[in-house]
């Protein structure tokens, strides 16, 4: 009637089992989460496909039923490192009972106030053991039950490698002295007897506890040890950020030297600017200036006189601009220009009867990198007048 079952026999018998399990399934343990639901079937039709065992959940539960069968079967649970329960044996009402509250399938939370002294000893001793499993005779003191529990942790089969096994036998009591004669006597050695079994139970619960804090204090050392490591790290993080903090202060202080440096030139170059503009301006000479494909790069006041010049013009081939000039080699000569670099003088008319003296010559930057052409032109109509009077007399004289 008590055949090992595992969880199939478990809530075969407890009436709300579904919901139940879904609770135990939603448990953090990936081999838990996925432990088998055939229990289901008992219900009657066909269980849910979608919630059939995987493999490594019916594996879990077959390597954990073959080991109990090998062990003769005892009542038994088994459970992580943290004590978590992912798989029970027989009947363990009598050790384990649902711990009030929200629903908390650990082993610690559950198991039952008068054995949880030794059922923790016995499971720390386990744990720091070099065999991986120790025994510890405990006392059930609602119905004076004596109750050997075992803790093993399983290296075979490999599917349970890492889990522990914790077993739960009864024991028969120790025989109790016999009475003699003796009235008071028999009376005072017997309760002697009790004081002794109550003061051996004190003892051990002390050492138990004494265990349980050595081994606490260990793992809280083992965790300021990694605290302080993670406390070293964050440090010397800090200092690096505080490193390249200064780094980038620094740097911003040299970037703003440059750009006050740079504003500077940029203050200059635009003084400069101005004096050539007001130069060029002030010398009463039409000038454009022309790049290497024979667009306009900037040109003076007196060039709109000429040329039909507005501010969006500048990019633009002069080809495409209307001028004044009887010149229509104008832009032969200009590129006669750039591949000869021979300046090119000769006079022009306009439409308006104006001489210019006409002055093509290749634009040099300050490397002696031939960039365009400037071209220039001077107001000579006066000349030419005072040439065709001179002209016209001497053909009288004459």
């Amino acid at each position: 009637a008590e055949s090992v079952g595992g969880f199939t026999g478990l809530f075969a018998a407890l009436p709300g089992k579904s919901r139940l399990f879904r609770r135990l399934t939603a448990l953090p343990h990936p081999a838990l989460a996925k432990f088998p639901t055939d229990f289901l079937a008992a219900r009657g039709g066909d269980p849910d496909p979608a919630r059939k065992p995987s493999p490594a959940a019916a594996g879990l539960q077959a390597s954990a039923e073959q080991w109990l069968l090998h062990h003769r079967a005892p009542t038994a649970v088994l459970v992580n490192k943290l004590g978590d329960i992912l798989f029970v044996s027989r009947r363990t009402g009598p050790y384990l009972e649902p711990a009030a509250g929200k629903a908390n399938w650990n082993l610690f939370a559950m198991v039952r106030p008068s054995l949880r002294p030794g059922v923790t000893k016995v499971f720390q001793q386990a744990r720091v053991s070099v065999g991986g499993g120790a025994c510890r005779r405990v006392v059930l003191m609602k119905d004076a039950r004596h109750v050997e529990v075992a803790v093993e942790y399983l290296l075979e089969p490999i599917a349970l490698r890492g889990l522990a096994m914790v077993e739960f036998t009864d024991v028969p009591a120790p025989a109790a002295p016999l009475p003699r004669r003796g009235g008071k006597a028999v009376t005072s050695r017997a309760r002697v007897h009790q004081l002794e079994q109550a003061l051996r139970a004190a003892r051990d619960d002390l050492q138990n506890t004494r265990d349980v804090m050595l081994v606490s204090q260990q793992d809280l050392k083992s965790l300021n040890e990694e605290l302080q490591s993670t406390n070293e790290e964050l440090q010397s993080s800090n200092e690096e950020l505080t490193t390249s903090k200064e780094e980038m202060q620094s740097l911003n202080e040299e970037l703003q030297t440059v750009n006050v440096e740079l504003q500077a030139k940029v203050d200059e170059l635009g003084a400069a600017s101005n004096d050539m503009k007001n130069l060029l301006n002030s010398t009463e000479i039409a000038t454009v200036f022309l790049d290497n494909g024979l667009r306009v790069r900037r040109f003076t006041e007196q060039a709109q006189k000429l040329f039909k010049f507005i501010p969006g013009d500048i990019g633009r081939p002069v080809t495409d601009l209307a001028n004044d000039l009887l010149y229509p080699e104008m832009v032969a000569d200009a590129r006669d220009t750039l591949r000869t670099l021979v300046p090119l003088d000769l006079p022009v008319e306009t439409r308006s009867g104006r001489w210019y003296a006409m002055r093509l010559m290749p634009y040099r930057t300050a490397e002696n990198r031939i960039e365009g052409v400037v071209i220039t032109f001077t107001d000579i109509t006066t000349a030419k007048k005072l040439e065709a009077e001179l002209r016209a007399r001497m053909g009288a004289t004459s």
